[in-house]
C-alpha cells in the first residue's frame, strides 16, 4: 500500500482521467472514462455537468481507490482540473440550470462579443484584462445567456466554470483559481488580481461569480455527502484546482519563465510561463498557478477534435475500444505520405479558429483534391494543417518578444509520430517530450503543494521526467516554410467566402 498518496483528475473534452501519485512523483494507479462532446447546433459545444464532469470524476476516483496500489485512508489531498473557460449557470442549491457552454470551441456569442467590444472599447478591455475578446472569453457567453435565455440568466445565483463545480459538489465552496478567472474577460482585472465588473453589471455582478484563489490553495475537506459518493474518506482536503492546460502545464514542469508546454489535445493548446504581465493583442494573458506568476497563452479551435472527426468520417464503426488501433493505422498511412501530402493544403478551421487569427467563422478547407489522393494524403494534411497553426502562434510569440526558451511537448496527441515531426519541422523548433505527464498528474503536483507533500515549485521538477527529444530537420525547412506560405494565403483569399457562408439569407450567424 502507498502512503502519502495524491489524486488528481481531469475532465477532459472527451475524457476523464485520474492518476494516484505517491511522494516520489511516481503513479501508483490511473483510470480513465471516456464521455461524449456534445454538439446542439452548428457552433455550439456543451457538456452536461452531472452526467459527465461529476459522474466522470466519480467513477475515475472510484476506478483508482479500488486499485490495490491505493489506500483510501492514505489519500492526503485531491486535486481537480477540468476544460475552461466554461459557463454553468448554477441555481440557489448548487444544481446546473442548463449544459455548461465549453470554451473558445462554442462560438455562439459572436454577438455579445462585438456589444460588449462597442460599449467599453477594445483598447479599455485590454488595459483591464490583458486580452481582446473572442469566444475563448467568458464573460460574452454569460451576456448571450441573458439575451438568449432569460429564465435561466434570472434564476442563475452563481456562473460557475468546469472545475468549480467538482471542487464544489466535493467541499460545498464555489471557488476559482486566478488563472481561469483571467480568461473571463472582461470581468477580471490582471493588474489588480480581482473581479471587475464596472461596465457590465447588467452582464454579472461580483456576487455572482465564484470566489477567487490560487490552483494550490486549499478550498476545504471532502464532505460526509461526497465522501459517500466517491469513497474518498470525508474530510480529505481538496485544492482549488485549475483548467486542464494550465494543470498539463505543471505536469511538464512549467515552473520557469521561459518554458512553454505544447499541448496536443483536442485543441492545441500553448502556455509559456512569465513573470510579469504580457499582454499582446493576438495570444491571451492571464495569471498562471503560481502566485506572482503570469501565461501568454494561445489555443487552437482543433487539433484531436479534427482527428477524431475525421476518424468518425472514414471509420464510422469505429467504438472507444478500437480508436486506438484505427489513430495507428491512420498515422502510419500519413507517414507513406511525403511532407507536404503532395499538394494538399488544409485548413484546420472546423470550428473556428482561435489564436493567432481569432475568427469564430473560419471554416475548415481541404484544398487540393485530386482523384490519385489516399487517406494518409488526406490526414497528413490534417496533422500539416494543424502544425501550421503551432507555426502561426509561435511566430506570434515572437512577435510579443516572448519567444520561449524551452518547449515541451504532451497530450495524447505526441503518441502520433508524424504529427510531432510535422510541429518541429514546420517550426524548425526542438521538442522535449515529457512522460508521465498530463493535466490529472499536474492535478496531483498541485494538491501535493496545497498539503506539503511538495515543499516549493521547484520541487516539482523532481516529479517531471522527459521521454525523448524531437529535433527538426532542417532539410524540410523549405517544403514546411512553402507549405505555411500557402496556408496562410489560402486563409486570406477564402476568408470572405467563409464568411458569407457562416450567415443566413435573413442576415443570422447559423
Amino acid at each position: 500500500m502507498s502512503r502519502d498518496v495524491v489524486i488528481g483528475v481531469d475532465v477532459g473534452t472527451y475524457e476523464t482521467k485520474g492518476v494516484a501519485v505517491d511522494a516520489a512523483g511516481q503513479v501508483v494507479a490511473q483510470a480513465a472514462r471516456p464521455h461524449r462532446l456534445s454538439v446542439p447546433r452548428p457552433g455550439w459545444a456543451e457538456h452536461d455537468a452531472d452526467e459527465v464532469w461529476w459522474s466522470g470524476l466519480v467513477n475515475v476516483v472510484r476506478d483508482l481507490l479500488s486499485d490495490d496500489a491505493v489506500e483510501p485512508g492514505a489519500v492526503a489531498a485531491v486535486g481537480c482540473s477540468a476544460i475552461g473557460p466554461c459557463v454553468l449557470p448554477l441555481g440557489a442549491d448548487g444544481s446546473p440550470l442548463r449544459p455548461a457552454i465549453l470554451y473558445g470551441v462554442d462560438t455562439r456569442s459572436t454577438e455579445q462579443i462585438a456589444a460588449l467590444e462597442t460599449r467599453l472599447g477594445r483598447e479599455a478591455i485590454m488595459e483591464r484584462s490583458g486580452n481582446t475578446l473572442s469566444t475563448q472569453s467568458a464573460g460574452p457567453k454569460i451576456a448571450w445567456l441573458r439575451d438568449h435565455e432569460p429564465d435561466v440568466y434570472q434564476r442563475a445565483a452563481r456562473f460557475v466554470t468546469s472545475q468549480t463545480y467538482l471542487v464544489g459538489k466535493l467541499t460545498g465552496r464555489w471557488v476559482i483559481d486566478h488563472g481561469t478567472a483571467g480568461y473571463f474577460h472582461p470581468l477580471y482585472n490582471l493588474h489588480d488580481a480581482q473581479w471587475d465588473t464596472s461596465g457590465c453589471e447588467d452582464v454579472v455582478t461580483a456576487e455572482r461569480l465564484p470566489e477567487l484563489g490560487w490552483a494550490s490553495d486549499i478550498a476545504g475537506v471532502v464532505t460526509p455527502r461526497a465522501a459517500e459518493v466517491t469513497g474518498l474518506p470525508a474530510g480529505t482536503p481538496v485544492i482549488v484546482g485549475t483548467t486542464d492546460a494550465p494543470a498539463e502545464a505543471v505536469s511538464a514542469g512549467i515552473t520557469q519563465a521561459g518554458r512553454l508546454m505544447l499541448m496536443y489535445g483536442s485543441t492545441i493548446f500553448m502556455i509559456e510561463m512569465l513573470d510579469r504581465p504580457t499582454p499582446y493583442p493576438d495570444l491571451w494573458s492571464a495569471p498562471y498557478v503560481f502566485p506572482g506568476s503570469y501565461v501568454l497563452a494561445a489555443g487552437t479551435a482543433t487539433a484531436g477534435s479534427l482527428t477524431q472527426w475525421f476518424l468518425d468520417v472514414v471509420t464510422p464503426g469505429a467504438d472507444v475500444h478500437t480508436r486506438p488501433e484505427w489513430f495507428a493505422r491512420l498515422a502510419d498511412e500519413a507517414a507513406t505520405s511525403p511532407p507536404g501530402a503532395r499538394g494538399l493544403i488544409a485548413l484546420p478551421y472546423f470550428s473556428g479558429e482561435r489564436t493567432p487569427i481569432n475568427d469564430p467563422a473560419a471554416r475548415g478547407t481541404i484544398f487540393g483534391l485530386t482523384l490519385s489522393h489516399t487517406r494518409g494524403d488526406i490526414y497528413r494534411a490534417l496533422l500539416e494543417g494543424v502544425a501550421c497553426g503551432v507555426r502561426a502562434n509561435l511566430d506570434a510569440y515572437a512577435d510579443a518578444a516572448a519567444a520561449p526558451e524551452l518547449i515541451r511537448a504532451v497530450g495524447g496527441g505526441t503518441r502520433n509520430e508524424v504529427w510531432l515531426r510535422a510541429v518541429s519541422d514546420s517550426t524548425q523548433r526542438t521538442q522535449e517530450v515529457a512522460a508521465h505527464s498530463g493535466a490529472s498528474f499536474g492535478d496531483a503536483a498541485l494538491a501535493a503543494l496545497g498539503v506539503g507533500v511538495l515543499a516549493d515549485r521547484a520541487a516539482v521538477d523532481t516529479w517531471v521526467r522527459v521521454s525523448r527529444t524531437v529535433e527538426p530537420d532542417p532539410t524540410r525547412a523549405e517544403v514546411y516554410d512553402h507549405l505555411y506560405q500557402q496556408t496562410t494565403g489560402l486563409y486570406r483569399a477564402t476568408r470572405h467566402l467563409m464568411h458569407d457562408v457562416n450567415v443566413t439569407p435573413d442576415g443570422a450567424n447559423p
